[in-house]
């Protein structure tokens, strides 16, 4: 009987030795796609190099795990990974079923499934297992189909479905392989790719808000004839400045009119405090309020008083 499993879910193998056969529908702009092999120890890790299994050393020194030859069939393409459980040393924790896609993601590649069979019984019989492995951001270029691992006396399969953009060689320096150091900067780059394409459009998104006052704080314009050092401006017809480092053309707010004090008139000040404004509206804070000089000409109804002793005639 074939387990249909799901992501997470395991089951128990009663198998000596195992096929697990990855099969996929070939076709028009889809990469094709490598299974390989990854030995790890109790750390969850490689024990050295020679414990990675895939199409430049596709058989482990021990013989007890390899690579065989792609098969055309009538559902499509398969590669396969066999491992002989019984005779892995004990050091062998685990065995991790991986595939790699050449040309791609796996967003473009259809139906990729793996099938587990019992090596012993012959390719005839039908499948212990099956997982149907899909793309979790369809941006891998590498996958964890699934893992044997020992569970006591006995084996255990589980459905991984782990995707790894950084493709094969990101997935290797995972395990512990020793990866050179141009490939993996060749992987670094091209996960990095799709990230820095948004970066660069937010940026460009950024910038053009900067230019046109989105910020709400508008440029501080150069002093004329002194533009930035290593960046001459040239003057636009818009009224900015056009800094060919930045390819941008800044827009200078005007800056608006100050205010004029009006002029103080020619005449003395008032003793011992400074001239104020003749149309100031109050005196300066501090000052008191100057005194209009008095009138020439006294009021008409005016008199003088009697000059000198007044006597009164008895």
């Amino acid at each position: 009987m074939t387990h249909a499993m799901l992501k997470g879910s395991n089951v128990p193998l009663d198998t000596a030795a195992v096929r697990a056969v990855l099969r996929w529908t070939p076709g028009p702009g889809v990469p094709d796609v490598d299974a390989s092999a990854l030995l790890l120890g109790p750390s969850g890790r490689v024990r050295s190099d020679e414990d990675f299994v895939f199409y430049n050393q596709p058989r482990h020194p021990s013989g007890l795990v390899r690579r065989l030859p792609k098969k055309r069939v009538s559902e499509g393409l398969t590669d396969t990974v066999e491992a002989d459980l019984a005779g892995l040393d004990v050091s062998v924790d685990r065995v991790v079923i991986a595939a790699s896609s050449d040309g791609g993601t796996f967003r473009s590649v259809s139906d990729l499934r793996i099938l587990l069979y019992d090596a012993v019984a012959g390719a005839e019989r039908e499948p212990l297992a099956l997982f149907d492995v899909t793309a979790e951001t369809g941006e891998e270029t590498a996958v964890i189909c699934g893992e044997l691992y020992r569970r006591g006396d006995g084996w255990k399969f589980r459905a991984v479905g782990q995707g790894y953009p950084t493709g094969l060689v990101g997935l290797a320096t995972d395990f512990g392989i020793s990866v050179d150091e141009d490939a993996a900067q060749e992987a670094a780059q091209g996960a990095a790719q799709g990230t820095a394409q948004s970066a660069a459009q937010g940026a460009s998104q950024d910038a053009q808000g900067s230019v046109g006052g989105g910020s709400g704080f508008p440029e501080a314009a150069p002093a004329t004839g002194s533009p930035t050092a290593g960046s001459p401006a040239t003057v636009s017809p818009a009224g900015g400045s056009h800094d060919p480092d930045l390819d941008r053309t800044v827009v200078h707010t005007p800056v608006p009119p100050q205010p004029t004090v009006p002029p103080v008139p020619d005449r003395a000040p008032a003793y011992g405090y400074p001239q104020q404004p003749v149309n100031a509206p109050a005196p300066a804070y501090g000052y008191p309020q100057p005194v209009p000089a008095p009138e020439q000409n006294p009021a008409p109804e005016f008199r003088m008083p009697p000059m000198g002793p007044q006597f009164v005639g008895s």
